[in-house]
């Protein structure tokens, strides 16, 4: 005799519907971060239970901010994160940072800082190496650019006087927000920071390009020099 018995489907999947469900009805505030970070490993994972995965990787990296800005090759590091994966975390990383920026860009940013600097912190706090950062603004004070313009170690980031000019000019900036951050922690200034600040300064007067401030991001806030009155 044949039967034709239905195969027990796999416990993960009505979780899965009950988590999608908590979230469409009650949005993301009703879910925790692990829960959070499931719904985006379903997309890259879809036939396997994620949620130890998804608990394992908090405590790896410690939260969120960290998980989505841990590079891909530290990410690959943990046991059912493949690249595909690992791409995943960083592509919704970089959707979330576009749409802040965007949300900035020809805007007056002196009338949006508390905006910027949670744009700012939201994209250089959990950095481990420093990244020298330029926010390069018109006479209306806009954001017209964004840009790296050196990357370094763990406490010291290369930036040219010269090159930040250059690239000023071709932008036909008026004005600019130098930005580092500091992956110790500590948002506080260094000489040397003082010192390349004041470098910048010098090399823009000829040129009448006003730098407003220079900021330091860290995981635990930031500094502003013109706060300062190091500016």
């Amino acid at each position: 005799m044949t039967t034709n018995l239905k195969k027990d489907e796999p416990h993960y999947r009505g979780h899965r519907d009950r988590l999608r469900g908590r979230f469409l009805e009650s949005g993301p505030d009703a879910l925790a971060d692990y829960e959070l970070l499931e719904l985006v490993l379903f997309l890259a994972i879809p036939q396997k239970d994620v949620k130890p995965l998804a608990k394992d990787l908090i405590k790896r990296f410690g939260g969120l901010p960290e998980i989505m800005h841990a590079p891909i090759e530290e990410l690959t590091k943990v046991e059912g994160i493949k690249d595909k994966t690992a791409l995943a975390l960083k592509s919704i990383t970089a959707l979330s940072q576009r749409a802040a920026k965007n949300e900035l860009m020809a805007k007056p940013v002196m009338n949006n800082w508390t905006r910027l600097m949670d744009y700012c912190h939201s994209t250089m706090a959990h950095e481990t190496r420093e990244h020298f950062r330029i926010l390069f603004l018109n006479k209306k004070n806009e954001l017209i650019a964004d840009e790296t313009q050196g990357s370094g170690t763990v406490d010291h980031t290369p930036a040219y006087p010269r090159e930040i000019m250059k690239r000023a000019l071709e932008l036909g900036a008026t004005a600019m927000i130098l930005m580092h951050n500091h992956p110790s922690g500590d948002p506080k200034p260094s000489q040397a920071d003082i010192d390349l600040t004041r470098q910048i300064m010098r090399a823009a007067e000829p040129f009448n390009i006003v730098i407003h401030d220079h900021i330091i991001i860290s995981r635990s806030g930031y500094s502003s020099f013109k706060t300062l009155g190091l500016i």
